[in-house]
């Protein structure tokens, strides 16, 4: 009996972390996206300094953007990143609050969604350096359903300080 492959989608997770040891957490989380199930890192991109947004009273945040190549649906990878910031000690508690793993879906093929749990493309993407830098780094072509392409936002996110460093 064979079995069909499943499709995978071109998928782009942020990464972020600015309390305990957050190069060692982004680093073990994209270890952990490898070993999710139908799902491979196919580009990592470089670790970003960037100010916290939001709360600005704690530790400057470790950034980067990872893509996968992935057969789970846009809910299932969104659950599996909840467990694996879990796994890491993330603890939810006020917005924007200092974080040991924060893991974002920023994209799921062309998918839109605006739910409950999850809104694709992810809402706030285009507006923070942070996000569009390392996401460029590794698809400087990539698209945003209904807003174009990625690159056409960095003039507007220049204000933003951000500082690229050692690979991911």
């Amino acid at each position: 009996m064979s079995s069909t492959p499943s499709v995978r989608i071109r998928a782009f997770v942020a990464l972020g972390a600015n309390i305990g040891e957050p190069v060692k957490h982004l680093r073990a989380a994209v270890e952990d996206l490898s070993t999710l199930p139908d799902t491979c890192v196919v580009a990592r991109s470089s670790l970003y300094r960037s100010a916290p947004v939001g709360l600005v009273d704690q530790p400057d945040f470790i950034n980067a953007v990872v893509a996968v190549d992935t057969g789970l649906a846009p809910l299932a990878l969104l659950h599996a990143l909840l467990a694996i910031e879990a796994r890491h000690g993330r603890v939810r508690s006020i917005p924007n609050a200092p974080r040991t793993l924060d893991l974002d879906l920023l994209l799921h093929g062309d998918s839109r969604l605006n739910g409950l749990e999850l809104t694709l493309p992810h809402p706030r993407m285009h507006q923070r350096a942070f996000v569009l830098l390392p996401l460029l780094e590794i698809a400087p072509d990539v698209l945003l359903p209904e807003l174009g392409a990625a690159q056409d936002y960095l003039s507007a996110v220049t204000d933003q300080a951000i500082t690229r460093s050692e690979s991911l």
